[in-house]
């Protein structure tokens, strides 16, 4: 049973979590392209070729999708703001797109719900991918303008900016493993946009303090990384995942410094003069975003490039992504990351959630399973002293799940994607009924 409201801290934030790739449709409203239209018009990049023209169409159908949030009981929505719609060309306003999101705020603080924005999330302008992208250092530039552009217009109606999301798969799932947009596999063009996606935050945090904004964060993800085996061999390998997923971007940011074991193979290709900004980098943040999904073991993979790991299937069940449901994960990197790295700073659990092969109108025991789960790790965490303030399960709705188009259902609301009707399933309801307050 998943654990009631009334079994978390006084105040505690409950809320779901969309991205505007992923609901709205990047064909309304002004919207130009990002690289992730011609990423998903590139064969072979997206199952089915899917993209996000229409997504679940919740540029004109965002009051339905609300009124959902609110009928949940959920405290608050986490929502972001597209890069594209906003400025169409990376640069130049477009007054419809910010129109779109004064009334979206606006139709939230209507229906009682905390504005949790994430300026960016992944839909970088396709005019700026043509200039390089996260490889350009002119790109952290334009992502100032952007924030100071959307804040100017937000602001003053927000409960907390962050200021991007995952910047791992912003760089190195994009970069390197070339599974997302603009899927480079380049080391040298990974090494620039793990520092300058960095440096895109720090710019923006700058800029917004400028503004007086507050309540300002970033929402990093993180995956447990187990060795294979007990050798030291995969021992070292986990260690080197760990660096890469999880401290690389958490480290710069609470201690301005890059774990050794990732800038063992990124060093000689960073960008120059890297060192310089790592004050502006690892400014004051007021919390952090944590989006948890799984773990991974690695196994030492010998006679192969830097970072010489392999992937190992793990035992336990696993969601329709193949992602191991791991739970403990959650816990173990809320109190290693406030024992290591945070300390008091407030938490929130920004993502978390499943994909699972569901339908309309029929039992979802094993999501809602999934989400006491995780629940009752983030409860066992507040009670070993984190500081958690919140919990968003990721997603609201079915949505396009990147690379995977349509197929990875992580909704707790059933979209049909022919008719586009939003049906909510039996864990949104288990989930309502245990934030109900009494």
């Amino acid at each position: 049973m998943i654990p009631p409201r009334a079994s978390f801290p006084e105040g505690f934030v409950f809320g779901a979590a969309t991205a505007a790739y992923q609901i709205e449709g990047s064909s309304f409203g002004g919207c130009g392209p990002s690289h992730w239209d011609t990423f998903a018009a590139t064969p072979g990049n997206v199952v089915r070729a899917e993209g996000g023209a229409v997504a679940c169409d919740h540029y004109h159908r965002w009051r339905e999708d609300l009124d959902l949030v609110r009928a949940a009981g959920f405290d608050a929505y986490r929502f972001s703001t597209s890069w594209s719609r906003v400025m169409p060309d990376g640069v130049t306003i477009n007054p419809e797109g910010l129109d779109f999101y004064d009334r979206l705020v606006d139709g939230m603080l209507a229906r009682g719900l905390q504005p949790f924005l994430t300026l960016y999330h992944w839909d970088l302008p396709a005019a700026l991918s043509d200039l390089g992208g996260w490889r350009n250092r002119d790109t952290c530039l334009r992502f100032g303008d952007f924030t100071e552009t959307v804040i100017r217009r937000l602001g003053d109606r927000l409960a907390t900016v962050a200021t991007i999301n995952e910047p791992w798969c912003v760089a190195w799932l994009s970069h390197f493993l070339g599974a997302h947009a603009p899927g480079l596999r380049d080391i040298r063009a990974a090494a620039r946009a793990m520092h300058h996606i960095l440096l895109a935050h720090g710019i923006a945090v700058e800029r917004m303090r400028g503004l007086g904004q507050t309540d300002l964060g970033i929402v990093l993800n993180f995956d447990h990384a187990a060795p294979a085996s007990d050798s030291a061999e995969d021992k070292a390998a986990a260690a080197t995942q760990d660096a890469i997923f999880n401290r690389w971007f958490l480290e710069a940011i609470c201690h301005r410094r890059y774990p050794a074991e990732a800038l063992a193979g990124l060093e000689p290709h960073m960008p120059a003069g890297w060192r310089d900004d790592m004050a502006l980098i690892g400014q004051k943040i007021d919390w952090l975003g944590i989006n948890y999904y799984t773990r991974h073991l690695y196994r030492h993979a010998p006679g192969t490039a830097w970072p010489s790991c392999a992937d190992v299937a793990g035992p336990l069940p696993k969601t329709q992504m193949g992602w191991e449901i791991y739970p403990e994960g959650l816990e173990q990197f809320l109190t290693r990351i406030a024992r290591d790295h945070t300390g008091d700073l407030p938490l929130y659990v920004t993502e978390n959630g499943m994909a699972n092969d569901d339908h309309a109108g029929q039992p979802d025991p094993v999501r809602e399973d999934f989400i006491a789960a995780h629940f009752n790790a983030a409860q066992r965490a507040i009670a070993a002293g984190v500081n958690l303030r919140g919990f968003f399960y990721w997603s609201l709705l079915d949505n396009y799940e990147w690379a995977e188009g349509y197929q990875k259902r992580f909704g707790l609301v059933h979209v049909d994607y022919e008719t586009l009707e939003r049906l909510p399933k039996a864990s949104y309801h288990a989930l309502s009924r245990a934030l109900a307050r009494n």
